[in-house]
């Protein structure tokens, strides 16, 4: 097992290993793309509401170097007919962004992560490497020689994006690198399906997306995607009857969006962070705000767009503001008007 090719099903353990709500029916939705012209997915989700949980069983479940039966044998995943035929059958390529930008600069950060990827692969296929490779021959000779293509997942993909430091050609250069990934013959031959999570959808570039072949899936059209972004209403049901916390209370702190999934029908999402601390603490508190988001969301709402007062005065006081949404460009610094604004915090939370 390696930190970046095949890196075992440790963390997905230590999740199951504590209080674990059962959101293993993700893997049904990825398994049906895989293979197909939809298996590049990009879920873009606000914070704390589970992302890296999801990037961390989807890492379990397919890499094939462990066996991973007995961490899924209970769940849900495991009553769907295709179960078997997908459990650790993959070469997996996890990549944590945030953790590479903590060991180098922006500027840098394309070249580090190939690197790293360089050199994991010569320690997990010591022969099977040419050192004079790129990374793209490097994963397509392993995908080859094994028999294995390999399942991406990609976590906070977005950070170099939401980065205060980041600059326009930081940015182009980073979502070149995930263009040469994924928009080639190569990688063609490499990757059976991609899962991408951030908060942010893809970073528009023109009039279309710089990384185009992803289908994506965001706050705003979650489709198939949307039971699986933080917890459902029956699932904080049953939290709360568990341990005898009062459902009305748990609605009235967390209860955070309504969504439409692909049939249309409308979800109550909630913080799955916030619902979990206040579990376990019996205290209800505004756990959202020690994240990194709300100390920005201040900066963004005393901007100066016509409105954007009127609007952050009617959301205080709990009336609603309809809000124009295609025009946000996807990063935090291409503000245009207070829809600008107000959609990026949708997507932040």
């Amino acid at each position: 097992m390696g930190f970046y090719i095949n890196p075992g099903n440790e963390n997905f353990r230590m999740i199951v290993n504590d209080e674990y709500i059962d959101k293993s029916g993700l893997i049904s939705v990825i398994n049906r793309t895989i293979g197909t012209k939809k298996k590049l997915s990009c879920i873009s989700r606000p914070r704390r509401v589970g992302k890296s949980y999801a990037a961390n069983m989807l890492e379990a479940y397919y890499d094939c170097s462990c066996d991973s039966h007995e961490l899924f044998d209970g769940l849900e995943i495991a009553g769907d007919p295709d179960y078997e035929k997908h459990i650790n059958q993959y070469n997996v390529l996890y990549l944590d962004i945030t953790g590479f930008m903590a060991d180098t600069t922006l500027e840098d950060l394309p070249a580090f992560v190939a690197e790293r990827i360089l050199r994991d692969a010569a320690r997990g296929f010591e022969g099977l490497v040419d050192e004079k490779a790129t990374m793209k021959e490097v994963l397509s000779d392993i995908a080859s020689d094994t028999g294995r293509k390999f399942i991406a997942i990609i976590d906070e993909w977005d950070a170099p994006i939401r980065d205060s430091f980041s600059t326009p050609k930081s940015q182009k250069d980073y979502l070149e690198f995930l263009r040469s990934l994924f928009k080639s013959e190569i990688t063609k031959k490499v990757f059976a399906a991609a899962y991408l999570t951030g908060i942010l959808p893809i970073k528009k570039d023109g009039t279309q997306s710089a990384i185009s072949e992803f289908y994506e899936y965001s706050i705003l059209k979650p489709g198939e995607f949307a039971p699986y972004i933080g917890f459902t209403e029956e699932e904080v049901k049953c939290i709360c009857e568990g341990r005898h916390i009062s459902v009305d209370k748990m609605k009235a702190w967390y209860n955070g969006y309504t969504l439409l999934d692909d049939k249309g029908q409308q979800i109550d999402m909630y913080n799955a962070n916030s619902v979990m601390r206040a579990a376990d603490s019996g205290d209800f508190a505004s756990y959202w705000e020690e994240s990194a988001a709300a100390y920005g969301a201040l900066d963004y709402l005393n901007m100066d767009f016509d409105g954007l007062g009127e609007a952050a005065e009617k959301l205080t006081a709990g009336l609603e503001v309809p809000i124009v949404t295609k025009r946000f460009q996807n990063d935090l610094t291409s503000f245009r008007s207070a829809d600008d604004v107000l959609t990026v915090l949708v997507h932040f939370g």
